[in-house]
């Protein structure tokens, strides 16, 4: 509900935008009464741009697209063509044909690359991008973004890093900047899940290696505690003490109140159902079917990973 809510807020931000510089309306309008007569192709020109923005207020994308196509096709060099390429981007977008949208806007930015409002087709590149492999019941449910493909995520956070290098100033900066925190939670949530897979499988050397790449690429993500809990598990499995001293005492230092912490300080990392004891029919219920059976003694007292912490790092936390 927050990132359509959020989404919503950004395409009314676009549309009062596009009115204000005159990406929706005529801008042409008081400077074409007062240069007296037009000719016949301005005449055309005229009354297919005001066409075309007559379908986008209405929300007739497929009409406005139609239009703007025309516009642009028979006057490529006409006062509006330019603008017509702008709404082109805003009208793809808004009916959901992201990879038109991103189309649109490479060629934007091939064409005008130092257009006054090129920083907009940038940043509408990251949103399609961001949007274009959502189904609808993904844009409509929101299906938590960690369980999807994350490869859009991916490019969009490469789209809008481009962008505000380019652009720091722009008007969609902020929303940029924004979007790009988001996307770095989801990435590292994604990698997060890969490692916590790994982990499952008793493949400690691959959840090693993708927990790294959450503490190394996203370091400011909330995903970083517990990849650094997986370093610590996997590291401690491979029989590698010191490598999973350093990662515990980088949780303990910046994550005191992480939740595998014990009373007594000491990382207490819980057992987990691994993933070949499991029958097709637990997995597919989500582990409430046919659970795998354990002796009354493991049930009343499961085998559980218990780190301490480094005497140098218990010491500077009681000082």
């Amino acid at each position: 509900m927050n990132q359509r809510h959020a989404l919503r807020n950004t395409l009314t931000l676009l549309l009062v935008f596009g009115l204000l510089q005159g990406c929706i309306l005529n801008p042409f309008a008081s400077r074409s009464s007062v240069e007296g007569e037009e000719d016949e192709d301005d005449v055309s020109e005229r009354i297919l741009y005001e066409h075309a923005q007559t379908s986008l207020l209405a929300g007739n994308y497929i009409d406005a697209i139609d239009r703007l196509g025309m516009l642009e096709s028979h006057f490529p060099f006409g006062r509006y063509a330019e603008q017509a390429q702008l709404e082109l981007i805003y009208a793809n977008f808004m009916r959901t044909d992201f990879d038109s949208a991103i189309v649109a806007c490479d060629r934007f930015i091939n064409l005008h690359p130092q257009h006054r409002n090129a920083d907009y087709a940038y940043y509408m590149k990251g949103l399609s991008s961001y949007q274009r492999d959502r189904g609808f019941f993904d844009r409509l449910l929101g299906t938590p973004e960690p369980l999807r493909d994350v490869s859009s995520a991916r490019q969009a956070f490469a789209d809008f890093e481009t962008f505000l290098s380019g652009y720091p100033d722009s008007l969609y900066a902020k929303d940029a900047q924004l979007r790009m925190i988001y996307l770095r939670n989801v990435l590292a949530e994604s990698e997060l899940n890969v490692a916590l897979f790994y982990l499952q499988r008793d493949a400690w050397v691959s959840a090693v290696n993708r927990a790294r790449t959450v503490v190394e690429n996203f370091p400011n993500s909330a995903a970083v505690p517990r990849a650094l809990a997986v370093l610590v598990e996997a590291n401690h499995r491979l029989g590698l003490p010191h490598a999973a001293d350093d990662a515990l005492e980088v949780l303990a230092v910046n994550f005191p109140d992480f939740s595998g912490f014990d009373e007594d300080g000491n990382l207490v990392l819980k057992p987990r159902i691994r993933s070949r004891d499991r029958s097709l029919l637990n997995t597919m219920s989500f582990g409430i079917l046919d659970r795998p059976k354990r002796s009354r003694s493991e049930r009343l007292t499961p085998p559980k990973l218990d780190v301490p912490l480094p005497p140098e790092v218990a010491a500077r936390g009681n000082e």
